[in-house]
């Protein structure tokens, strides 16, 4: 009896031992921002430079993509590993009305497999803090909480159920504060207003004591800090208010860079999590025209070209990483957000359930900076559904789908007409238009894109496809 006694209290020491051995994650998922608006991505205006340390410490990734040009599809590529498509959930999730228009799902189906929900079945401490934005908002108010997708505590903002910080705004010349989103309280409590500015600090504040208790728990964690930052519009404090909308963008960006800075030095200082911890730092989409920049890329946020897709991936880990790759940059490797899932998994040693397919792929290996490889398969894209052009203002007929192969970027309308192939290794600014001179190109691409695109189940694009011809301001339906 002793013996077995003894032998049971080992085995369970020894499974404490390896679940605190499990390597802890922190995603940062940042709202709207610009491939070239990290000073460590070009950036000449402004400065980020705790981003640049954790950069300097870590890998930089330049040819990482996101598998939506806007918020909602793109936050569900990340979360199941799979194209946001299958899940109906193809622009951003607005009111009950708008998201039927548009043929969109009201939340995120929480049968959905989730990065979260297989860590916490082995053993994981799973939080989210900040935006969410797949389910509850406006209208939208029977959706699940962010707890039933696999985390144990959430805290969001506006536009996701359960407990939430919410914003007080302030400006020049304002004697007291004001308040935007206030309905939002009935989407779940305790709620806590506090400055806009100061929100990041908030989802801060509310991660690093989940981390804490994880720690004493001898558990590993998996935290999302997904900030409100840096989505318009704009409420820098006071003290570093802008001129212009560009000017205000910046202010919040550099203001975000320096709250990160905490949770940064906090992790720094603990050796057991600077060893074990992976951080990984994108943005969710490209940047707002006129506020973030997309560097050397054409497009912007809604549109599938490389400006709208491309993402400034940052991985920091000083115990997991290659001991050489400190500081670098890895041209080559090309892969997207949906890869990070099974990425993840393989860094933990956690395997894909029998019966769960992923279109997500491990790169794990070059995540840890042991490798330049790239997804093997290609990365496809469909425009959000009521985004035939990029805003009222900015008429350029957009094109309906995408495809990323090896160097070639291809995009055409839902039948294939419209071709643009570019050749990314010569020509990343998308400026020279290359489907005419390869023809059999085309024609490959061409098939693929669209068998995926019929794969995947439809949204109502097609029916609220606009068209604006050149020198008439009216609109009419594509054909």
């Amino acid at each position: 009896m002793k013996r077995f006694l003894l032998t049971l209290v080992l085995s369970c020491a020894a499974l404490g031992s390896s679940l605190a051995a499990q390597p802890n994650f922190v995603m940062i998922f940042i709202d709207d921002m610009g491939w070239g608006d990290f000073s460590c991505f070009g950036n000449k205006e402004a400065k980020t430079p705790n981003i640049d340390r954790i950069a300097s410490e870590g890998i930089r990734f330049s040819q990482f993509y996101v598998n939506s040009p806007i918020c909602s599809p793109s936050r569900c590529a990340l979360t199941t590993g799979q194209y946001p498509q299958r899940w109906r959930i193809t622009s951003y999730l607005n009111n009950r009305a708008d998201n039927e228009k548009r043929g969109v799902a009201q939340w995120l189906d929480p049968q959905a497999t989730t990065l979260a929900r297989l860590l916490q079945q082995k053993g994981y401490a799973t939080g989210h803090f900040g935006k969410w934005h797949l389910g509850g908002q406006r209208d939208v108010d029977d959706a699940p909480p962010i707890t039933a997708y696999g985390f144990d505590e959430s805290l969001t903002n506006f536009e996701g159920m359960g407990p939430k910080l919410l914003p007080l705004t302030l400006k020049p010349g304002d004697k007291e504060p004001g308040k935007i989103w206030g309905d939002a309280e009935r989407l779940g409590k305790p709620v806590t207003w506090m400055q806009r500015s100061e929100i990041t600090t908030g989802f801060i504040d509310a991660a690093i004591p989940f981390i804490d208790k994880a720690a004493s728990q001898k558990k590993p964690f998996y935290v999302n800090l997904w900030p409100d930052d840096v989505h318009g519009p704009w409420w820098p404090p006071v003290a570093k208010w802008g001129n212009n909308k560009r000017e205000l963008y910046l202010s919040v960006l550099q203001e975000m860079d320096r709250q990160f800075g905490k949770l940064f030095e906090y992790l720094r200082a603990n050796p057991e999590l600077r060893d074990n911890t992976l951080v990984l730092i994108c943005s969710d989409n490209g940047p707002e025209p006129g506020a973030g920049s997309a560097g050397p890329f054409r497009g912007s946020k809604t549109t599938l070209y490389e400006g709208g897709t491309r993402s400034p991936l940052i991985v920091w880990a000083p115990g997991l990483v290659d001991k050489g790759k400190a500081g670098v940059s890895n041209e080559k490797s090309v892969f997207a957000a949906f890869d990070l899932m099974p990425s993840m998994l393989g860094v933990a040693g956690v395997p894909v359930p029998e019966g769960v397919k992923l279109d997500g792929e491990d790169m794990s290996s070059v995540l840890l900076g042991k490798g330049e490889g790239s997804r093997a398969a290609p990365i496809f894209w469909r425009r959000p559904p009521d985004r035939k052009t990029a805003g009222p203002g900015l008429p350029e007929r957009l094109p309906d789908l995408a495809m990323r192969e090896g160097d070639w970027k291809f995009l055409c309308e839902y039948d294939g007409g419209l071709p643009q192939l570019y050749d990314l290794a010569k020509d990343r600014g998308e400026t020279m238009n290359l489907a005419e001179q390869h023809p059999e190109v085309v024609k490959q691409m061409s098939e693929k894109l669209l068998a995926w695109h019929h794969s995947m189940p439809p949204d109502n694009g097609p029916a609220l496809g606009i068209e604006i011809p050149k020198g008439k301001g009216k609109r009419k339906k594509a054909k």
